[in-house]
């Protein structure tokens, strides 16, 4: 039905509205260390990857509370304006409207960036579980704030980022054990990339994702992480944290070569990305505490060629 032929225009402005607020989500792709749909892929895998994309911002922003002000996201997953800063509530209400998009029988997604999920799901047969995954890993962002081990870490990162790339290899159907194996890696690695960047913006949601074991192995206290300028034993364990996720990288880099034609660059640029955001922690010295060390896109575009170069190919 076409406006002007029986929508009613109040209806009709309160969904450009929305389109438009869901534009601004997706736009924070921009800021991503690694490219996240870009123009070279098929238009259907760059549909999917927008999509999910959208999802798992929303959904981090939620769990951040990083949510835009005005309280729509909270009127569109149908809660009052001043249910936004009850991130529980907005997360339990956020999984209400996942399930319509998997079916549910009171009508379709009430948020927009749940409904460009729906075509996606239903042309890739997705199931709810990693979706599932994003947001219990906020969910546990709201009960935990510090990681005793390192494996404790990764199991939060599989929740948190693994289920991402899982779903890359679903959108474009080359998902195989090993391939997810990889991906794994490559995605724990990246989020820990990201971690390490964001020691004082966390610090400031009093959260740290550095492992407990580490710190005290490395004379660590939570005051050194507040200052201003880290010390030398917070440079050695941020050196440390980045080797972790440098050898994960690593780990991972096979499933370029397991790819072919602009899927192999898109992970590529994954991996590269990752690469060039450790590369840019480094060049800061390892001090990250000023802010997050970012990559410069000529240092991004060197790590890609270098993948695409050296990633083993097989198939």
């Amino acid at each position: 039905m076409t406006p002007g032929h029986g929508t009613r225009p109040g209806r009709h402005t309160a969904q450009t509205a929305s389109d438009a607020h869901a534009h601004a989500t997706l736009g924070k792709a921009r800021t991503e260390n690694f490219p996240v749909a870009p123009v070279f892929l098929p238009r259907a895998w760059r549909t999917g990857l927008m999509a999910v994309y959208g999802y798992a911002r929303l959904v981090d922003d939620i769990g951040d509370g990083d949510l835009a002000p005005g309280g729509h996201d909270a009127e569109l997953l149908g809660l009052d304006a001043a249910a936004t800063d009850d991130r529980p509530a907005m997360l339990d209400a956020f999984e209400t409207d996942l399930k319509r998009v998997f079916g549910a029988a009171d009508g379709p997604p009430r948020h927009p960036l749940l409904r460009n999920l729906v075509p996606v799901v239903r042309a890739h047969d997705l199931t709810p579980e990693p979706f599932l995954g994003l947001i219990e890993a906020n969910r546990q962002d709201q009960r935990v704030s510090r990681y005793e081990s390192y494996a404790d870490l990764v199991s939060y990162c599989e929740l948190s980022a693994n289920t991402v790339g899982r779903l890359v290899l679903s959108l474009t159907g080359t998902s195989t054990p090993q391939r997810v194996r990889h991906s794994d890696a490559i995605c724990t690695a990246l989020q820990i990339a990201e971690h390490l960047q964001d020691v004082t913006e966390d610090l400031g949601r009093d959260r740290i994702y550095l492992p407990g074991q580490d710190m005290r192995r490395f004379h660590v206290t939570e005051t050194d992480l507040k200052a201003p300028t880290a010390g030398a034993s917070v440079r050695s364990l941020i050196a440390f944290e980045t080797e972790r996720a440098r050898a994960l990288l690593d780990e991972g880099t096979p499933l370029v070569g397991s790819v072919h034609g602009r899927l192999r660059l898109l992970l590529a640029g994954f991996v590269g990305g990752g690469r060039a955001a450790l590369n840019a922690i480094a060049a800061a010295g390892f001090d990250v505490a000023p802010g997050p060390p970012k990559p410069t896109r000529s240092g991004l575009l060197r790590e890609v060629a270098a993948v695409l170069r050296t990633a083993p190919r097989k198939g």
